[in-house]
């Protein structure tokens, strides 16, 4: 054992009270035989026997013992387009199309079901891959209890450092004292983390040979879209890992909130990352307000997507939020944006108001048209090897000219080498004080041509990149990597090139910007600056969900009339003259889910509809 690793916490009196919650699971998964039942455990009955034997078989035996209600994705399903639904069915042929699988209350009435009570012992390896978030160890908890529960011999092997680890097959079994000081803390050094994707083969073979060496019957990952899901679960999967190992379980445990769909709700940290941010976002409000005399520019976490953005927004009511996917959508330039911000300050002045908070996404650079485009030329020349100090020289005509109208310091940072997913190194470009500069620049100019009456325009620049990804849990987010745990499900993906899971980005048309929009003006020129105040795991706002999801949740007749959308998009692509690939991955997807909505609808008999 790795003694950096696994080693007693020594908690303070709020850290030990926090250690002895314990999370509640859902009326759906408190069966009386299984209470933690894993369903990756049970999925590994569906793996496609060495005699190919129809997967419907396997799968009606596998539904009759299966005590089960919340949807977890069993098989891939194909993303937009037939084209990508074709490429996936070949691709991935033992888990395509397959039916999803439901917990089921105890008192829910199965022809012919059958409740397991004998299970074999299995041994779970555990990974840490990707930047931590807040509920990781949560996660690790909620396996641990879960394979337990299935049987008391069962083990749970964590990896040390990361993937790292789990190609040198440095080990520690997790134990009850090694959880006893990190139950519902922050961080992931219990057993540490690299942010090293398994994408070439020798890492893949590697990744092979240990769970071979170490006889695991499930490998867990613990990560976000790129390194935990998008790269480690399909690469093996499409090695035929499954030969070696029953299954790869992916847990979307990751702040940036882009790892979402119909059937995963948010992400593990994403609440805590939200909750922190905001707090802290209102501190500098409160400051605002009371200086009278200072712009705060806030950069957030998030990457391409602006998810952390809004719900901080949202919470904490800033003057101004600039999201990626509306500048995107746009296409505003970074000028466009400079005069957004100018023509707010301007307004607000007018007012007497020469004060403000502006938030910043981390990916806003690469939302940018022309940043983007020139960000493409700069990992363009990396790829071929050309030195940074050289970059600058061979860029073309029109990326050198926007390269060297930018300050000094952006220069360097956008010549910092790409991560390993070809992106920029989002959190090391300062874009809030390029914004702030350029902001600057052009209130000066204003105000010496008279058209700008307020005072001399003064901005604060922060990034509030790290404070919370080690911060101490939400109730939520202790709560969602418990239950998560005991889940697995393959993600819808799309194609490109490479198996990928589609990346989560704000909806411009959902019910969360809606809402922002609808209340910018207020925001902006009102002042009416809000403090959600610290976490809590009793009292007011313990149990509060993000507001971007409550307000999701609310819109029932909303999604009604986009279920009915889909069923009219469906009737207008099958319909007789249509391609057999088309009909077939049809037929597949709709008997799987009204096989699926016939059991819920059974199970939930009695149970008012959600409002």
């Amino acid at each position: 054992m790795d003694s950096d690793y696994g080693v007693p916490r020594e908690l303070s009196e709020v850290q030990r009270k926090r250690a002895l919650y314990q999370p509640e699971l859902p009326p759906c998964l408190q069966v009386r035989v299984l209470p933690l039942l894993p369903l990756f455990l049970l999925a590994a009955t569906l793996r496609p026997s060495p005699d190919s034997r129809p997967r419907s078989v396997a799968w009606q035996t596998a539904r009759r013992q299966i005590p089960c209600s919340l949807p977890c994705r069993i098989g891939l399903t194909g993303a937009d387009g037939v084209y990508g639904a074709h490429v996936i069915s070949h691709a991935f042929p033992h888990t395509y199309g397959q039916p999803l699988a439901h917990f089921l209350r105890k008192t829910a009435n199965v022809p012919d079901a059958t409740v397991i009570s004998e299970h074999p012992t299995v041994r779970v390896g555990v990974v840490f891959c990707g930047r931590q978030s807040p509920g990781g160890h949560n996660v690790i908890w909620g396996l641990h209890e879960a394979i337990k529960a299935h049987n008391p011999k069962s083990k749970l092997i964590g990896f040390l450092g990361g993937t790292d680890g789990l190609l040198a097959q440095k080990t520690l079994e997790i134990t009850d004292e090694v959880l006893s000081s990190y139950k519902n803390q922050g961080g992931y050094d219990m057993l540490g983390r690299t942010k090293d994707q398994i994408r070439t083969k020798e890492q893949v073979n590697g990744t092979m040979a240990s769970c071979q060496a170490l006889k695991l019957d499930a490998l867990v990952i613990i990560g976000g879209r790129l390194c935990g899901i998008n790269l480690c679960i399909f690469h093996l999967l499409v090695n035929d890992m499954t030969i070696i190992i029953e299954q790869v379980v992916g847990v979307p445990v990751t702040l940036n909130g882009d790892l979402k769909n119909q059937f995963v709700e948010t992400t593990v940290g994403f609440d805590t990352i939200c909750k922190v941010n905001s707090q802290l976002i209102s501190n500098v409000c409160t400051d605002a307000l009371s200086a009278e005399k200072y712009y705060y520019f806030i950069r957030l976490m998030g990457r391409k997507a602006s998810h952390v953005a809004l719900e901080c927004a949202l919470q904490s009511h800033p003057n101004m939020v600039i999201l990626g996917e509306e500048v995107a959508a746009s296409k505003l330039t970074i000028f466009d944006i400079t005069k957004q911000i100018c023509d707010a300050v301007q307004a607000r002045a007018e007012k007497d108001k020469n004060h403000g908070v502006v938030l910043i996404p981390e990916g806003l650079v690469e939302s940018i048209p022309e940043f983007y485009a020139l960000l493409q030329e700069i990992h363009g020349l990396h790829g071929k090897g050309v030195s940074m100090e050289n970059i600058s020289s061979q860029l073309s005509p029109w990326a050198s000219a926007l390269f060297e109208f930018l300050p000094p310091f952006i220069r360097k940072q956008l010549l910092l080498h790409p991560e390993s997913d070809d992106s920029a190194q989002l959190s090391q470009i300062e874009t809030e004080k390029l914004l702030a500069q350029l902001v600057e620049t052009e209130m000066n100019k204003r105000l010496k041509e008279g058209t700008y009456k307020g005072k001399k325009f003064n901005a604060i620049c922060h990034f509030f990149g790290y404070q919370a990804r080690g911060a101490l849990p939400s109730k939520f987010d202790c709560d969602y990597a418990y239950v998560s745990s005991s889940l697995t499900y393959y993600l819808d993906i799309s194609y490109f090139f490479a198996p990928a899971v589609h990346m989560a980005s704000v909806d411009l048309k959902g019910k969360a910007f809606e809402l922002l929009r609808n209340n910018s003006t207020n925001f902006l020129m009102e002042d009416i600056y809000r403090n959600p105040g610290p976490l809590q795991f009793e009292g007011p706002g313990a149990d509060s969900k993000p507001i971007s999801l409550c307000v999701e949740d609310q819109d029932y007749m909303g999604r009604i009339k986009k279920l009915q959308e889909y069923l009219e998009k469906v009737k207008s692509i099958v319909k007789p003259g249509c391609s057999q690939d088309v009909l077939k991955a049809a037929l597949s997807a709709m008997s799987s889910l009204t096989e699926t909505l016939a059991i819920m609808t059974s199970s939930s008999t009695g149970q008012s509809p959600p409002l």
